[in-house]
């Protein structure tokens, strides 16, 4: 035995030995630390990033090994170890440059595709805070009142509606609503300017320990920028009497501190019969704080409201039989109003080289009212089937994590871990849907309450590195509480039901090399169900559950080109799906999905860039037979790409394309929801620091539909109802020019 224990010590000795590290900081040419920065040694495939003060560390290094820094908007660098650097401290500094596929490298990191999304980010800036979610490899949206209303989604074969199946977030604070009046995840990024967003983090599936309610199809993480280059005041003015203003102004800017103030104002008539009337209000402020040693903070404030008047869902059959245009109206009474004030905070402590703790915080005040109608006389001939859903609330969450990094053994294995809690509560008073006339007259309340939800939660996920090999498991606990109070009841009715989620996860990545990785990914995941809902079935299906796997992998073949493919599939404990005729969403059944994600990123020229993405799913009901099992309004083949170019002389700008094709708009594909493809224009010239640019949606003026619906409707003049299509129809050739100063 004395033996075996000497061995084992002095190969523990020996290890110590043999084993090096080196570890520096990494500063841009101005030197200020750089956070984020990757280093990745190629002899070993060891893989880091530096820290709020721009210190990295690497062990397991020897005499030759080749390390490889790199980040987006940064010159790659590469340096060769000597001996003389071993167990040393080394300086980095690293120049700034054009983003290019050259700065992306393909390592052991979880969701690597987002640095591809911020590539296309960055080499073609975003219009709209919706249409960021665009960027996303195979994620469609659609917008059914004109931009007044949360963008309809749609991803991985799920008409998402508003938000049921896709987690959002924005620098921590989510943007889902529970228990919605208008549809249980409502998510309204309406309020996010977005020429403030700095990138985006996502991943598609339930595999993330960190993510909770709604991450199902997947998530989105959008973070906002520190600090602004430059002040920029834009106006923009186009077709349909549209006009946006925006401004982009520095408050103070300092060596550790900054504050910066964004505003933005828009007005359109739309591109209906009837004018919209459609105005929006944007304003945020931003403070932060950063020592570049250990610590950084920011505080923002903000406040949004909308307001706006709609067309409406219209029958096909009305539009064939001459009775409406395309862009007329059976209720253009319809619209709304909505608004939204938040503040929030972002708190970061680096402890040591290897701690790290973090906190956000956030209280968000929200109202909703919402005039809609669908089935127009099909329920009341007299008066018309008008509804009104409207709520007020308050959100009130927090969350802190701490992570702490070790070496293993002979220093060539790191574990990392994460744990965290957190919690978010909703009150939302006065929640309901009631029958209307011309948005004046309360015809009947058909629900009224007031709802309170609890979700606590907690977190812990590990990242074992072991040369190669990154495997991350994870777990989750959720812990809900619903109440609600029914304002319909003559006595005091208050109703409440709890609900506790674990979520196991398991990702595995293989990084082969630079270019390559290769994972696999698994976990169970959840969407909350309606309070109302909750309720009424007395705690059934709270917390319905899912269950996914991804099997992919990511090649970079040559150094501006990315390729990158996944094999995945999807289940499904209930789905929801919206019922328009009753302007809800409604559980219904079990499903299932399989699919394949294909996607290309190629730097062709310094100045040209290009990327595509192909998706396929194949999505039905488990519980229906088969020909009545199709999910209504899922896409099974969805595509998105385009070219962008910059510095070509003076000019810089885009051309992109979306892809939806048809699909079932119920459960036996008996009436069928039209696909299109739409492609927009941008194109920009740049004088010093003034930029004139044009801005083309529908470039070819394709005649398109932009949301539909299979729903049963009745006209003035009809004795029966009849199901058919109900449409949104898209733009059509909307042309606006924009003139910006940078100063």
């Amino acid at each position: 035995m004395l033996k075996y224990i000497l061995c084992i010590i002095g190969i523990a000795c020996f290890s110590n030995i043999s084993a090096h590290e080196i570890n520096g900081t990494i500063t841009s040419e101005n030197a200020v630390p750089l956070e984020g920065v990757g280093v990745y040694n190629k002899t070993t495939g060891a893989y880091t990033y530096s820290n709020i003060s721009g210190y990295f560390e690497l062990d397991d290094i020897s005499e030759g090994d080749v390390l490889f820094f790199h980040s987006l908007g940064y010159e790659n660098q590469e340096i060769t170890i000597k001996e003389s650097q071993l167990d040393t401290s080394i300086d980095i500094v690293l120049l700034e440059s054009a983003v290019s596929l050259d700065q992306v490298v393909l390592v052991s990191k979880v969701n690597v595709l987002s640095k591809l999304v911020n590539m296309d980010i960055k080499a073609n800036p975003v219009k709209s805070s919706q249409e960021i979610l665009r960027k996303i490899p195979g994620l469609i949206i659609g917008q059914h009142a004109g931009g007044g209303k949360a963008e309809q989604i749609f991803l991985r074969g799920f008409d998402i509606d508003h938000g049921t199946d896709i987690a959002i977030n924005v620098d921590g604070m989510p943007v889902n609503m529970v228990s919605h009046a208008h549809g249980q995840g409502y998510a309204d990024m309406h309020f996010i300017i977005p020429e403030v967003i700095d990138n985006i983090d996502f991943g598609k599936g339930p595999y993330y320990a960190q993510k909770g309610n709604y991450n199902t199809a997947g998530y989105v993480d959008l973070k906002l920028k520190e600090r602004i280059d430059d002040n920029l005041i834009s106006m923009e003015a186009g077709q349909f009497n549209t006009l946006r203003g925006l401004s982009l102004l520095k408050l103070s800017e300092g060596d550790k501190s900054n504050a910066y103030l964004a505003s933005e104002f828009m007005l359109s008539d739309g591109v209906f019969e009837s004018p919209q009337n459609f105005n929006r209000l944007n304003i945020m402020g931003r403070y932060n704080y950063n020592n570049h040693v250990d610590e950084k903070l920011s505080i923002s404030l903000s406040h949004f409201q909308s307001k706006w008047d709609a067309s409406g869902q219209i029958p096909q059959r009305a539009v064939d039989q001459g009775l409406i245009t395309r862009f007329g109206a059976i209720d253009d009474t319809e619209g709304g109003n909505t608004s939204r004030s938040n503040i929030w905070f972002n708190h970061s402590k680096q402890i040591d080289e290897h701690r790290n703790i973090k906190t956000n915080a956030f209280v968000s005040a929200y109202d909703f009212e919402l005039f809609s109608n669908f089935t127009f006389f099909l329920e009341d001939p007299v008066n018309a089937d008008q509804i009104r859903q409207k709520e007020d609330r308050i959100i009130i969450g927090a969350q802190s994590s701490f992570s702490r990094s070790f070496h293993i053994e002979d220093h060539d294995q790191q574990l990392n871990y994460e744990t965290g809690i957190g919690f978010r509560y909703d009150d939302v008073n006065d929640v309901q849907l009631s029958r209307t006339q011309n948005r004046k007259t309360l015809l009947e309340r058909l629900a009224y309450g007031n709802t309170d939800e609890l979700n606590g939660y907690g977190y812990f996920q590990a990242t074992y590195k072991n040369k190669k090999w990154t495997l991350n498991p994870g777990l989750r606990l959720d812990y809900f509480r619903f109440d609600y109070q029914d304002l319909l009841q003559e006595n005091y009715t208050s109703l409440s039901e709890s609900k506790v989620f674990v979520g196991p996860k398991f990702n595995a990545i293989y990084a082969a090399s630079e270019n390559l990785q290769l994972f696999a990914k698994t976990g169970f995941g959840f969407h909350s169900n309606d309070t109302r809902v909750v309720v009424a079935n007395e705690g059934k299906k709270i917390l319905p559950g899912a269950f996914g796997a991804d099997l992919g992998a990511i090649v970079k073949p040559i150094d501006r080109l990315v390729v990158n493919a996944a094999f995945w599939t999807l289940f499904l404990q209930q789905e929801f799906v919206y019922v328009g005729d009753a302007g809800i969403v409604e559980p219904s059944g079990k499903t299932r999905r399989l699919g394949v994600d294909l996607g290309l990123r190629y730097q062709l020229l310094d100045w040209l860039y290009f990327n595509g993405d192909l998706n396929y799913t194949y999505a039905r009901s488990t519980e229906e037979a088969e020909g009545q099992d199709y999910i209504p309004l899922a896409p099974d083949l969805t595509s998105s790409g385009g070219f962008s170019f910059r510095d070509l002389g003076n000019f810089s700008g885009g051309i992109n394309y979306r892809y939806l094709k048809d699909r079932p708009a119920n459960e036996d594909n008996s009436i069928v929801a039209e696909g299109y493809m739409v492609t927009d224009l941008n194109l920009n010239y740049t004088i010093k620091n003034w930029t004139l640019g044009v801005i083309v949606e529908n470039l070819f003026d394709t005649e398109w539909n932009e949301t539909q619906f299979a729903t049963e409707s009745r006209l003035f003049n009809e004795p029966q109802g009849i199901e058919e299509i109900h449409f949104t129809p898209g733009s059509p050739f909307f042309i606006r020019g924009k003139l910006s100063v940078t100063f």
